[in-house]
């Protein structure tokens, strides 16, 4: 119970509510509040519970609430002290009647948003207040209000503040005595120059020996809007269309004549006038502005061979063979890792409608095959891979470059190694020579003698493969590796061994090239695939997987809010980049070291025990997925346990719907682990890891289908996009945000399926381009493309992070929107009246009216017709 207050010094709250006109009472009321209510507090969940949510069930115009008192005994029983009533408890057990009366205090009157009335009478008192009286009585009681006496000051805790901000003498104060010998009392003064060389001025400094140290300081400040002037010499380039008045001053005849008769004008003519003579021979006969030093070539690094500087992609070499690639396309390309010159493509059927169409029509088989070609024979294959169907993806390993891995349209995974072809690949490079075998040689132009076909060396069991084609295949990098859990452990052999596939049949999986503790080979098997080598050339490295590999463990895609499962075509995984050593001593480490150079024997590789492993903490385990419906996903690919104890994988955390189709571009930069470029249908977008909110840089929907994508591997800013009319879009997004940089239109007459650059030297750099009828065009950058210039790293990193600010300040706006909209429409609804409701009988009579009103219209316009027959039971009038 609050403490009683006197009765002078107190009013009812039904006259609080009335008086609001009058300033005496509602200041004296403001002093504390009157003993037969009780301010209180309400939380948000006693306000739902008990009807009286504040401005929605309780208003400043109906601030009452009437609340039964078995509710309020009942809500003390329940929650006992933490029920909002409970410093009321024996106020409510002990009132006379069935309803308390709760009054909304929205103005705070007594210092809180609610008050429960403590008696009958203030309750009936609140409810029916009195009439006002006559204005004579109103005068009397303003007057008497006036000569009322002060009421008491009654504290409420703010004098403590108040004694803890106010300033008090700590110490004793100093007392100095200044005093003056009696004889110089009332002596005369006498003033005098000072010199001023003797002047020393006292000047403050801080003493080394005694330091306080400042932890708080009171000031106060004020926001102003901060200045700044700067200048600079800069040339105005915005041309403005503005005029002069002016009149020519001219010399009078005399001046005229005298600077005509001057000797020093004659002298001076005739003394430059041979000088401008031979001048002007000299024009006329060669270019004296002529730069002999460019028309030399000695400027070949910043030039062409013309001698001009090339801004935008040339051509520089175009593959093609009609053996191989007729009626084909290329739906994946790599460059050789350590050969200079050489590339991959993967060739992969193009299905005709006609084809399609008519099942019944033979189909002609032809062997699919990844083609490799080198700068030094661009008209001739120069190494076929033979695929078990067509490849979609393939990639090289990265510490390995002879191991190739490839996904099949069938679902299936496929190894090749081409150790043994290593060095006919070096041999087509310029200043190498190589021997041809007399067996392979040929004078006729018969391809299949000239170019060495190499047969995969293992393929997955069929059965534990995709059932949908493989989009995407990469290989995990040499500093880690994953267990059958998805937990990433170290990889003390520092070698890749593990790779990650995903398909539209709704799932990644992951795959172990190494031979697991388990199989065991006897010695006449060992025989068999000997005689087999020999005789096929099949290479024995993973002999102990062929069509009998199977994945890792699989990841899927379900989705977040309804059911299905989402269906990737891309992906792109953060590379850990931790030190490979760790866990192992420095003798191991040197050993690695040493031997980093020398390629790994796969075939000799063993799964190591789980337990032995150390997992890696800080590791990230989320990746970005492409899908075909144009979605950006991202996941996390460990496994967690459901309810029941299993192992599934975990629904995605977050989902966007950025483009309209499918994604064919999933690419990490390669200055900054945590930025991704995405591409699909008719737009771009590049996201940041850990900004949740969307992509940071969406580019405008474009007129033409993005089909591919990539970064530039030596500037920052800089992308390149492929387009379905065979165009390429070179974007630098320091220069400019809404448009590229550079179109190159018509760089092939069809669809572009793959992009991807590659840097030869720091001074050649070069972007393969193919398309869909099986060309490969190899494009020369120029040096204004990829030379970066002065913190370019730095300027591109603070553009991101001011688009992820523009990001969030949007988010937070929008949401604020949201809300304001949501308000109006409540507020709309609440101030429109309510529009009575219908009864079944009142809609048949206005159904009835507008049927009779329709067949007046019918009748009127068939009389003027003349077509009108009246009824039988009518008479025409």
């Amino acid at each position: 119970m609050p403490p009683k207050r006197s009765k002078s010094v107190t009013s009812s709250a039904g006259s609080k509510k009335k008086g609001k006109n009058t300033e005496s009472p509602a200041q004296g009321e403001k002093l504390g509040h009157p003993e037969d209510i009780l301010p209180m507090v309400l939380t948000s969940a006693t306000q739902e519970l008990f009807g009286c949510r504040a401005d929605e069930d309780v208003t400043g115009e109906s601030p009452y609430k009437l609340l039964k008192k078995d509710d309020l005994i009942q809500d003390l029983k329940t929650r006992a002290a933490v029920s909002d009533f409970s410093p009321a408890k024996q106020i409510v057990l002990n009132y006379p009647e069935d309803e308390l009366l709760l009054v909304f205090d929205r103005d705070f009157t007594y210092d809180q948003l609610f008050y429960l009335v403590l008696t009958p009478e203030a309750k009936a008192r609140i409810l029916n207040p009195p009439q006002p009286e006559a204005p004579e009585v109103c005068e009397n009681e303003v007057h008497k209000t006036g000569r009322s006496e002060p009421k008491p000051w009654i504290s409420l805790g703010s004098e403590q503040e108040i004694e803890e901000e106010s300033f008090k003498e700590s110490r004793e104060k100093l007392w100095y005595k200044f005093s003056r010998v009696r004889r110089k009392f009332g002596a005369p003064v006498c003033f005098s120059e000072s010199n001023i060389d003797a002047y020393m001025e006292c000047v403050p400094f801080q003493d080394s020996r005694f330091r306080i140290k400042q932890m708080q300081r009171d000031f106060g400040m004020q926001a102003v809007p901060r200045m700044q002037s700067s200048s600079s010499q800069t040339q105005w380039k915005f041309k403005r269309n503005i005029f002069t008045r002016y009149t020519p001053r001219e010399l009078s005849d005399g001046d005229k004549e005298n600077i005509h008769q001057c000797e020093n004008l004659k002298h001076f003519c005739n003394s430059v006038t041979p000088r401008v003579l031979q001048a002007l021979q000299q024009e006329e006969i060669m270019n004296v502005f002529f730069d002999d030093w460019k028309a030399l070539g000695t400027a070949g690094d910043d030039a062409d061979w013309s001698g001009k500087v090339s801004e935008g992609l040339m051509l520089y070499q175009a593959f093609t063979d009609q053996k191989y690639t007729k009626d084909k396309k290329i739906s994946s390309i790599n460059w050789h890792p350590t050969i200079y010159g050489v590339l991959a493509v993967a060739l992969t059927e193009k299905k005709k409608e006609e084809e399609a169409m008519d099942e019944s029509s033979a189909v002609e088989f032809r062997a699919s095959h990844i083609v490799f070609y080198s700068f030094s024979d661009p008209s001739n294959p120069q190494l076929l891979l033979e695929c078990p169907d067509d490849i979609y993806a393939f990639e090289f390993c990265p510490s390995d470059p002879n191991i190739i891995v490839g996904g099949c349209v069938n679902g299936q995974v496929v190894l090749w190694d081409i150790s043994a072809h290593v060095i006919h690949l070096q041999g087509t490079q310029p200043g190498k020579k190589y021997s041809l075998n007399a067996d392979t040689f040929d004078l006729d132009d018969n391809k299949e003698n000239k170019t060495p076909v190499v047969r995969y060396c293992a393929v997955s069991a069929l059965e534990s493969s995709h059932k949908a084609p493989i989009t995407d295949v990469q290989w995990l990098p040499p500093t880690f590796e994953v267990t059958k859990l998805g937990l990433p452990v170290e990889n003390k052999n520092n070698v890749s061994v593990q790779v990650v596939t995903c398909s539209p049949d709704c799932a990644l999986m992951f795959w172990d090239v190494r031979v697991t503790k388990l199989l065991s080979q006897s010695g006449s098997d060992r025989k068999q695939n000997a005689d087999q080598k020999t005789s096929y050339g099949v290479p024995e490295t993973f002999k102990h997987l062929d069509r009998t590999w199977k994945p890792l463990f699989k990841v899927s895609l379900p989705k977040i809010d309804t059911g299905g499962e989402y269906a990737p075509l891309k992906f792109s995984l953060e590379l850990y980049t931790c030190n490979a050593n760790t866990g192992r001593t420095k003798e191991e480490a040197n050993e690695n070291d040493d031997g980093s150079k020398v390629v790994p024997d796969y075939s000799q590789l063993r799964v190591p025990s789980a337990k032995t492993l150390a997992t890696l903490e800080d590791f990230n385990t989320k990746l970005y997925i492409g899908t075909e419906d144009g979605e950006i996903i991202y996941t996390d690919w460990k496994l967690v346990k459901d309810d029941s104890g299993r192992q599934q994988s975990a629904k995605p955390l977050h989902c966007f719907r950025t483009h309209h189709w499918l994604v064919n571009t999933v690419q990490r930069s390669p200055f900054y682990k945590d930025i991704i470029l995405t591409m699909g249908s008719w737009n771009f977008a590049i996201w940041k890891e850990g900004v949740m909110e969307g992509p940071i840089v969406t580019s405008p929907c474009s007129e033409q289908v993005c089909t591919a994508g990539c970064w530039s591997p030596s500037r920052p800013a800089v992308f390149f996009i492929g387009k379905d009319d065979g165009s390429i879009e070179v974007w630098n997004l320091l220069e400019k945000t809404g448009e590229p940089l550079q179109v190159h239109a018509h760089i092939t007459d069809a669809k572009i399926t793959c992009i991807k650059a590659w840097t030869a030297s720091s001074k050649q750099h070069f972007l393969a381009v193919t398309d869909d009828l099986g060309m490969v065009r190899v494009l020369e950058i120029p040096k204004t493309l990829y030379a970066p210039f002065k913190s370019e790293t730095l300027s591109v990193k603070k553009y991101f992070k001011l688009e992820e600010d523009r990001l969030k300040d949007f988010m937070k706006r929008d949401e604020l929107w949201a809300k304001q909209k949501k308000e109006a429409e409540k507020l709309k609804k609440k101030m429109d009246p309510v529009k009575p409701v219908k009864s079944l009988t009142e809609n048949d009579e206005e159904n009835m009216k507008e049927y009779n009103v329709h067949l007046e219209q019918e009748e009127s316009v068939l009389k003027g017709l003349g077509l009108w027959t009246a009824p039988a039971d009518t008479e025409d009038t």
